[in-house]
């Protein structure tokens, strides 16, 4: 097993307030890899340790590759141009622009605005192309779709899945659990200041879910319902809904979804 990102008991601290106590957790060469956690569960500043922003009080950390970061909030000169912008990182880094990555993130499109008239969609696009400038290995995005319109979340969710298949890790921190469940391979849970999760979702699903969301759509309508025993439960619902003569039309079983085993695990289950 290859690891592109490895932290071992990383600790950190603003005056006597401890945020990181103590984190442990691997990031895998090529994969997409989630921190999550609630607000000042300590993702942000996790990820700034890791990327160099930020220095940390104990632990250590092993970043295997080049890093290229998008940040949870950045800004340009207002009136900066976007392939302006590109040629100055470019410049900076001592590297050549890609045109492959301007076209698949649509920067031409965006040539003769200035960076104060980009939508916060295009402003994410210029910030990702940017982030790309030096061909990294590891990609770091904290809340990449923050604030973006569901075409704008589509388009980036592509070129992230394109990049993966380049065979980049990406590492993002997001609040956003159907973005994280539709990308991620795995996920580690911070929880004030600790991982106590790290595994794919279904894992997850496995430790923290022991209730089944039953979906029944019948003649006169849909209905839910919630149960630890699905078997007893099914049986239970077919026999009545025989009993009052109503015609089942489909059924559905699972497991909830990532954002309620999330809000499960950071409230203190599935310990």
């Amino acid at each position: 097993m290859r690891y592109a990102v490895q932290v071992e008991n990383l600790k950190k601290s603003y005056g006597n307030h401890e945020v990181l106590k103590g984190l442990n957790f691997s990031v895998r060469e090529g994969e997409i890899f989630a921190l999550l956690g609630v607000n000042g569960a300590g993702k942000t500043t996790a990820l700034e340790c890791i990327e160099g922003l930020l220095k940390y009080d104990g632990g250590k950390i092993t970043v295997s590759g080049k890093m290229g970061i998008q940040l949870q909030s950045s800004s340009l000169p207002e009136h900066i141009k976007p392939l302006e912008a590109i040629k100055l990182f470019a410049k900076w880094n001592k590297t050549a622009v890609d045109s492959s990555v301007i076209t698949a993130l649509g920067i031409e499109e965006l040539a003769k605005t200035s960076y104060c008239g980009l939508s916060t969609g295009q402003k994410r696009r210029l910030h990702l192309a940017l982030a790309l400038i030096t061909r990294p290995d590891i990609i770091f995005l904290d809340e990449p779709t923050a604030g973006l319109d569901v075409e704008g979340r589509i388009s980036l969710h592509g070129q992230i899945r394109k990049l993966k298949e380049q065979g980049k890790t990406i590492i993002l921190a997001s609040h956003d659990m159907a973005e994280v469940e539709s990308l991620c391979s795995r996920i580690a849970v911070l929880r004030e200041g600790i991982i106590i999760f790290e595994g794919t979702v279904d894992e997850l699903t496995a430790r923290v879910s022991k209730r089944y969301n039953i979906r029944i759509i019948t003649e006169k309508g849909e209905e839910n319902y919630e149960s630890e025993d699905v078997g007893e439960t099914l049986l239970h619902l077919l026999w009545r809904y025989r009993a009052d003569n109503i015609s089942v039309l489909d059924i559905r079983v699972d497991r909830g979804n990532l954002e309620q085993h999330f809000i499960d695990i950071t409230n203190g289950g599935g310990k």
